[in-house]
């Protein structure tokens, strides 16, 4: 049950502090300045845990919560921040997959809210501060740290981690970090920390020479996970719900993983974690084999990932993905079209500063769509997108909320249809609350 306590507490941030995914862009500050005074006032709590920062434009909670899912099953006690939260504000925060308590987080505000309202930090800086407070106090052996945006100015950077890690690179938030691969690039490489490892998951001729010039300036080792890793894979398992990823070598023999994250676009992402685990070893941490297979199949238990291609419903086949730039939804969109369907269904809503004629047109026409708009003051008006959309040839009904739209699809979705919610971050974590609140067969 919720404590009322927690309810006040979460309504005076939210009305005191900028956030970002509400806002937009009046919510990022340029400056790591806020974060280090209020950390300065908590004691400096991110020096006192060792910790992994993973940075990227797609796939960083992926591959945080796998990180974490390994070493947890490896016998650590795991810190895993992450953002933003699809169901619950305590999701952010966890060690062994266990959200932070209710409790903690009214305790954290109370004895800091001098320091709150002087300093006047942003929702993401406080949420940053109270996770680096948390695993301070409760003496986690590592954390992953996911980075919130960007990495040079983020708020996260004030840790001194073991390992640095960045997915990849794609056009996001490009209003923010820079118009063109490498200025994103720079933006997210700075993270690099001088003598630190950093691991690259993807190569892209654009952005290597960058991450190489950064490494090279902080006398920081590089790695390129993709150099290493040429994952395969297989077939989904709908028995126990997993992915198998085959690794051949130059032997002739095969490591296979499973994994209980159902994106075809995880390859990938599991080649940056392995070259991450091995890193990890050769710096004296113990992770053995069977760990990395037990964390791989657990991501989700262990971990609480959530909205990553996830199944919410068996009939009709209902998935979900919080993909939201044009890399990820094209990842996402191939595997939609690979899928046996006699039809698809999608419920679809956007926030306002998205490229959405580019990604408009990445969408399959022959779909029937349900637009909706996401519950954050950012989110693009559901009428006004069904406008864009028909300038795409996608034709579609609107719909009042994200949850009616669902409803409605699948009122008219066949059993062999299949049904996806997707398009934005909110527009999931709006389905995932409804579904909670009215829980379906």
């Amino acid at each position: 049950m919720t404590d009322r306590r927690y309810e006040q507490t979460l309504a005076y941030l939210y009305s005191l502090l900028p956030m970002y995914q509400k806002v937009g862009n009046q919510a990022f500050k340029k400056s790591l300045d806020n974060i280090k005074d209020l950390c300065w006032d908590l004691g400096l709590p991110q020096w006192q845990f060792k910790s992994i920062h993973v940075a990227g434009t797609n796939g960083k909670g992926s591959v945080s919560s796998m990180l974490s899912s390994i070493l947890q099953e490896s016998g650590y006690k795991v810190g895993l921040y992450t953002s933003p939260h699809l169901a619950s504000f305590t999701e952010r925060v966890r060690i062994n997959g266990e959200q932070i308590p209710q409790n903690n987080v009214v305790d954290f505000v109370n004895m800091y809210r001098h320091s709150i309202e002087q300093i006047a930090p942003s929702f993401f800086e406080l949420t940053v501060a109270m996770a680096f407070d948390y695993f301070a106090e409760q003496e986690v052996d590592i954390a992953v740290i996911e980075v919130g945006l960007g990495g040079r100015l983020d708020s996260t950077n004030i840790i001194r981690p073991e390992i640095s890690v960045i997915t990849n690179i794609s056009l996001d938030h490009t209003h923010l970090l820079g118009n063109t691969l490498p200025e994103i690039a720079r933006e997210k490489g700075g993270i690099i920390k001088p003598y630190t490892p950093v691991i690259v998951g993807e190569r892209h001729p654009e952005t290597d020479e960058v991450f190489q010039e950064l490494a090279n300036q902080h006398d920081a080792p590089i790695h390129f996970a993709q150099d290493e890793y040429d994952l395969l894979a297989t077939d989904f398992n709908p028995s126990d719900s997993t992915r198998t990823y085959i690794q051949p070598d130059k032997s002739g023999t095969e490591k296979s993983y499973e994994l209980d994250l159902l994106g075809d676009y995880q390859r990938k992402n599991l080649a940056t974690v392995l070259s991450t685990v091995d890193w990890l070893r050769a710096d004296g941490w113990l992770i053995p084999s069977p760990s990395v297979d037990a964390g791989l199949r657990k991501v989700i238990p262990n971990a609480g990932l959530l909205g990553r291609m996830q199944l919410i419903r068996q009939t009709p086949k209902t998935l979900c993905d919080t993909a939201h730039n044009e890399a990820g939804l094209s990842a996402v969109i191939a595997q939609l079209e690979n899928m046996e369907a006699a039809h698809i269904h999608i419920v679809w809503g956007m926030v306002d500063d998205k490229q959405h004629a580019t990604i408009l047109k990445l969408l399959p026409k022959e779909a029937t769509y349900y637009f909706v708009k996401p519950d954050v003051p950012r989110g693009l008006d559901a009428l006004t997108l069904q406008l864009m959309a028909e300038g795409q040839d996608l034709s579609g009904t609107v719909h009042k909320s994200v949850w009616s739209g669902l409803q409605s699809a699948w009122k008219h979705a066949n059993p062999r249809d299949l049904v996806f919610v997707g398009g934005s971050t909110f527009v999931v974590a709006d389905a995932l609350r409804a579904l909670e609140e009215s829980p379906q067969d």
